[in-house]
């Protein structure tokens, strides 16, 4: 092999600057968008699967941001628990009522934190750590998507919905979670079956504990 620097794999100008442009979005969250439904759209902030991250489909996002909106009524508080593009759907002003609202973020990628007093950086795995103060049965309804299948996580995730909530609890997970969900939260499966950019290989529904037409 020859010591020359010749031989010495380079990238091209392009492909370093894709790269990193890659990383900034990484670093840092989406670009700012001239529009505010451009930096609310679903998707604004891609995906990463390395944080089982499943964005909603623009028709679910919708549906489930109606949902939580006509149950808050009107001034009334929602906590989106690692649920950023329902958070997004109601930021867009899209959903009838969405401006009588105030929703909340919380979520562990940091790159939501571009949405400023609104992101609450929220680990599961430290269910009552929350990055500001907190105030206890604040919200008047919780729409929470724990980011695993698993008992752990969601029982986690129910220590946070149960110090958040005031009482209506909206649950999207897998359908093998339907038993631990009804003992931990009292939730009924619903008849609405929702749906994700990316198909999934886990059946996917919505649970609530409150009489709700998505039952």
């Amino acid at each position: 092999m020859s010591d020359s620097d010749d031989d010495i794999p380079t990238l091209s100008a392009h492909t370093l600057a894709a790269l990193q442009e890659f990383y900034n979005e990484t670093k840092t969250g989406p670009a700012p968008s001239t529009t505010t439904g451009d930096q609310f759209a679903v998707g604004a902030v891609e995906e990463d699967w390395r944080m089982s991250q499943f964005w909603y489909s623009d028709e679910t996002a919708t549906q489930l941001a109606e949902e939580v909106v006509r149950e808050a009524g009107d001034g009334g508080r929602i906590a989106c628990v690692s649920a950023p593009s329902v958070y997004q759907k109601l930021k867009q002003g899209v959903v009838d009522g969405s401006d009588r609202v105030s929703a909340v973020v919380f979520e562990y990628d940091r790159r939501f934190a571009s949405y400023g007093d609104d992101f609450i950086f929220y680990d599961y795995s430290e269910p009552l750590c929350f990055s500001t103060n907190v105030v206890p049965q604040s919200f008047d309804v919780v729409l929470a998507d724990p980011p695993y299948l698993s008992e752990e996580c969601l029982s986690k995730v129910a220590e946070t919905i149960k110090y958040l909530s005031k009482g209506k609890v909206l649950l999207c997970t897998g359908a093998i979670m339907e038993n631990l969900a009804k003992d931990l939260l009292d939730v009924k499966i619903c008849s609405f079956l929702p749906k994700h950019n990316r198909n999934l290989s886990n059946e996917f529904r919505c649970f609530v504990n409150y009489p709700s037409r998505l039952l």
